[in-house]
């Protein structure tokens, strides 16, 4: 099997065997990412993919999850996708889940007859990245997709029957955006109810705009009190039933996770707490991506 360049997954695919369907992604000019930086997007041939599978299998006894990386394998044609799919449970009759990230863009590109027929074939979940839902973080930020065409897609995506991972940052709108970033976020969330969802925390990775933003001081970054203001605010305004809810990334200050709407008086007063003994915080120098 191979591999080009570095290895990105959800924190939930860890263990799961991961197959390049494409290289890179096709946006990638986000401001605070540094992720497939070094590879051009392109789709990767099929006749490799399909002989990757068949190595893994030669390989590995049991595989429960696969996992169709790089960043945007959704823009392939449909046929090549229900190819694939058709090729893992051929190859791997265990496995139970096949999972891949989705851009906005890639959704879009899917017709709703296509997704159904993804999920049909196995592809169960789709990760997609929210960030934020303040249309003015997203243009800061260089998303490429205002708020209402991302909660769109995430939309589109439950319709059609598969489950749906999304993700933001705490702190991505600095400390000017902060209320607009935590509330508007939450809206974003409750008008798609994923789920799951799951917060991240604001890390400047060197060689992005971002990382010059900073060190110019145009770009205030939030203090460890601030990111639990943020926090609070974020899950004050959550109203996602059902939504299984986790910040337990490396890159988060707190961990807290639960299931809401449930679990959202138990977080509060956890964020309560952490806000009174800030010792209950991962150090800065802990934290990574």
């Amino acid at each position: 099997m191979r591999y080009f360049g570095r290895v990105f997954r959800p924190p939930s695919e860890a263990y799961s065997l991961i197959v390049q369907v494409t290289y890179g992604c096709s946006h990638n000019t986000c401001a605070f990412c540094d992720m497939y930086k070094e590879k051009r997007f392109k789709l990767r041939p099929m006749d490799e993919i399909l002989e990757d599978f068949r190595l893994a299998r030669q390989t590995y006894r049991h595989v429960e999850r696969v996992f169709l990386a790089d960043g945007d394998a959704l823009v392939r044609k449909a046929s090549e996708l229900y190819t694939i799919l058709d090729t893992i449970r051929e190859l791997f009759p265990e496995c139970q889940r096949v999972t891949t990230y989705g851009s906005p863009s890639s959704i879009r590109l899917r017709t709703e007859e296509e997704l159904r027929t993804l999920r049909d074939k196995g592809l169960t979940m789709i990760y997609m990245g929210l960030e934020s839902g303040s249309d003015e973080v997203l243009k800061l930020m260089r998303k490429g997709h205002p708020a209402a065409e991302i909660i769109a897609m995430g939309q589109k995506v439950r319709s059609c029957g598969m489950a749906l991972s999304v993700t933001a940052i705490t702190g991505l709108g600095g400390q000017p955006l902060l209320e607009q970033h935590a509330i508007e976020t939450a809206k974003a969330f409750n008008a798609m109810n994923p789920e799951y969802i799951g917060m991240l925390t604001l890390v400047v990775e060197e060689e992005t705009p971002l990382y010059d933003w900073v060190h110019a001081g145009t770009f205030q970054l939030l203090t460890q009190a601030q990111v639990l203001e943020e926090t609070r605010l974020l899950v004050e305004n959550l109203d996602s039933p059902g939504s299984v809810f986790r910040m337990n990334h490396a890159s988060n200050y707190l961990l807290l996770k639960g299931t809401l709407n449930q679990d959202k008086d138990a977080m509060l007063a956890e964020i309560q707490r952490a806000k009174q003994d800030m010792s209950k915080l991962r150090p800065e120098a802990w934290r990574g991506v």
